[in-house]
């Protein structure tokens, strides 16, 4: 309730400043948005806010839309967009991202079950486990920055499922030409439509970035807090999978349904985080001559994670094996992460771009216990230093653009190494073709190498090989016709979750696994109407059953869009179609919050349609959907893993509003 609160004074507080900062006058086309920003004299604020940014009367007539800028951690820049398209559609979600290859759990901030794996990755570092709860944790390369002409707000609100609300809401200004600061926080509560499946997130975002007149100096900070807590109800009892599926009408009221976990055993898991970010960098040489110009710039990136995760029990259950005590169960585990990069830059428009860096880890990772287990003492924590060297290419040549990267842990408890390189080339104005290459070997996850609980079964520290990776990837793009991507992956010493005996452990698989992908992404329009289509067929050689995932995915979209009421309102509707096949899905463990893997039963094969109306009005947007529609038509065999059913039918409607001055 706090953070919804929180939510509300946010959304009253930025509406404030916004209200008194309204446009006197907007024009308005399809694409772009032109803002009117002339001072008023009836407005004191306006003022303010045009003198500090450094306009004055005349300057400041007219801000673009393409004005508005969005930069992201690794410099690329674009601008608010406040179109209705089809993308919008596909985005309008508790991650606000496409989440094509993602089926979620039944409840709105529960976790995803991954439909297909990417294995092209530049990290050197473990992660920290808990993957299952990370879904909507904003990592560094979620943080964006901002350059805006006038303040700009955006309000985000969508219903949630069963007493609950998602807000998310942003504000941002530039105080000056060189100085801008951002503020934003995200709000869910969701009861949910089982047994104890309540969630409750938040996620609160600031950013500052300056540079100095002369652009000399440049720095980019951040700070985030995160606290995602989700009861977990065990998914519902195998004795109620019959009545699910049944579809009886005693049963369509799902809170009747009995879950594993509803009395005395209640349990929740809650992943908090925080993070302070600081990337700056200073520019030594800047020098133009009629045949070069030479760049060199010194930078430095410090990063600061705390995160921790905690799953808490009132009774020990049986589903989980023997426990060490059988009330007020509590595993937490804290990972420490201090990150130090020193860069150096240099520039030249012969050479291409390049940079030599230099990395440090210290890490510190465990509990605040020791756990002796058939006579072995399982270590408690893993903390030490890592430091590694990189660099960074890219250049323009002959039509190319080429880019690499690359990584090497030094020195350190941890090998690791990366290497990613990129060709693409621009074929005509339409169409593109690129190339990548990426190989990795990184430590397994922290929670593979080492867990403790108050299960028993839960107790591990493992000695695993560095998991390798090899990736060839190709996209062939093209707005007119399709994009085409395919990628084939060879892994070797894959690690997992699998369920064997009725219990949960960590494995490694020493077998080589390939993995390939085909996607297709295309837009057919005719008139007013769209087809948009994504169809990714998949395929896995030599996993054992370790690695499953459906061979067909697909989702259709066909749509109508068109301008009302003399261009007022554009308004978008349409049908989308979601279908994957049989396979062995992965069931989800609440203790771990993870993913494992299982080879008793196939799920999947069951279709999901959702039917939207959308309308766009100056700058905001509406959105209503009826969401799978067709869950009591087509049969009750919908799960998002084993024991945790998809969603029923269930409408719900959202807006997204912008406010420029």
């Amino acid at each position: 309730m706090k953070r919804i609160v929180l939510g509300f004074f946010l959304i009253s507080l930025l509406g404030q400043i916004n209200a008194q900062i309204a446009p006197q006058k907007r024009t308005r086309t399809t694409d772009t948005t032109v803002v009117n920003v002339k001072e008023q004299d009836t407005s004191k604020v306006v003022r303010a806010l045009t003198k500090l940014a450094g306009l004055d009367g005349n300057e400041s007539a007219k801000a673009r839309i393409q004005d508005y800028l969005i930069i992201s951690s690794e410099n690329d820049t674009t601008y608010v967009d406040t179109t209705l398209t089809i993308q919008k559609e596909y985005k309008f979600n508790y991650l606000r991202k496409d989440n094509f290859g993602l089926i979620p759990f039944s409840n709105l901030g529960q976790t995803y079950n991954s439909l297909t794996y990417n294995f092209g990755s530049t990290s050197l570092m473990p992660e920290m486990g808990a993957r299952a709860r990370h879904f909507n944790f904003m990592e560094v390369e979620d943080i964006y920055y901002y350059r805006v002409p006038t303040p700009l707000t955006e309000l985000f609100f969508k219903t949630a499922l069963e007493q609950g609300q998602l807000l998310d809401s942003f504000f941002t200004v530039n105080t000056s030409p060189q100085f801008n600061f951002s503020i934003a926080y995200k709000g869910l509560r969701s009861l949910g439509k089982y047994q104890r499946q309540l969630t409750s997130t938040g996620n609160f975002r600031f950013t500052t970035n300056y540079q100095t007149k002369n652009n000399r100096y440049i720095i980019r900070a951040h700070f985030v807090a995160q606290d995602l807590m989700n009861q977990e109800n065990g998914g519902i009892k195998d004795t109620s999978v019959e009545d699910f599926e049944s579809g009886s009408p005693e049963t369509i009221d799902r809170s009747l349904l009995e879950v594993n976990f509803d009395g005395s055993d209640d349990a929740e898991n809650i992943l908090l985080g925080k993070r302070f970010h600081v990337d700056h960098t200073y520019r030594l040489i800047n020098k133009k001559d009629s045949l070069s110009e030479n760049k060199l710039s010194i930078g430095h990136i410090l990063s600061f994670n705390d995160k921790t995760y905690q799953f808490d029990q009132g009774q020990s259950s049986t589903i989980f094996g023997d426990a060490f005590k059988t009330s007020n169960l509590q595993d937490k585990v804290t990972l420490e992460d201090f990150y130090n990069q020193l860069h150096l830059n240099f520039s030249n428009n012969i050479i291409g771009d390049l940079q030599f860096n230099i990395s440090n880890n210290n890490y510190n990772y465990g509990y605040n216990r020791i756990v002796i287990l058939n006579d072995n003492t399982i270590i408690n924590r893993l903390k030490g230093n890592v430091f590694s060297a990189g660099g960074k290419y890219h250049k323009q040549y002959k039509g190319f653009d080429l880019q690499g990267e690359l990584g090497l842990n030094i020195a350190g408890d941890f090998d690791g190494n990366f290497l990613k390189a990129t060709a693409s080339f621009q074929l005509n104005q339409d169409i593109s073709a690129s190339a990548t290459l990426n190989h990795s070997a990184k430590a397994p996850n922290y929670n593979v190498l080492l867990y403790q609980s108050d299960y028993v079964n839960y107790n591990w520290r493992n000695n695993f090989n560095n998991t390798e990776t090899q990736q060839l990837a190709f996209q062939l793009k093209s707005n007119k016709y399709a994009t085409i991507t395919a990628d084939f992956s060879t892994i070797s010493d894959y690690t997992y979750f699998k369920k064997e005996n009725d219990l949960v452990e960590a494995f490694q698989n020493s077998n080589t696994i390939t993995y390939a992908r085909f996607k297709l992404e295309n837009e057919i329009k005719f008139g007013n109407f769209g087809l948009n289509n994504t169809i990714l067929y998949q395929k896995v050689d030599g996993s054992n059953n370790t690695l499953n995932v459906p061979e067909l995915t697909t989702r259709n979209t066909l749509y109508y869009a068109n301008h009302m009421f003399q261009k007022a309102l554009y308004m978008q509707t349409g049908l989308t179609f979601n279908y994957f096949t049989k396979y062995y899905m992965n069931g989800y463990d609440p203790v771990l919050a993870e993913f494992y893997v299982q080879t008793e039963n196939k799920y999947g094969n069951f279709p999901l349609l959702d039917f939207f109306l959308n309308v766009k009005i100056r700058q905001t947007r509406i959105y209503v959907k009826a969401e799978h529609f067709n869950s009591s038509l087509t049969g009750y065999n919908f799960y998002s893993a084993p024991n945790n059913p998809y969603r029923d039918f269930v409408v719900r409607f959202g807006v997204v509003w912008n406010f420029f001055m």
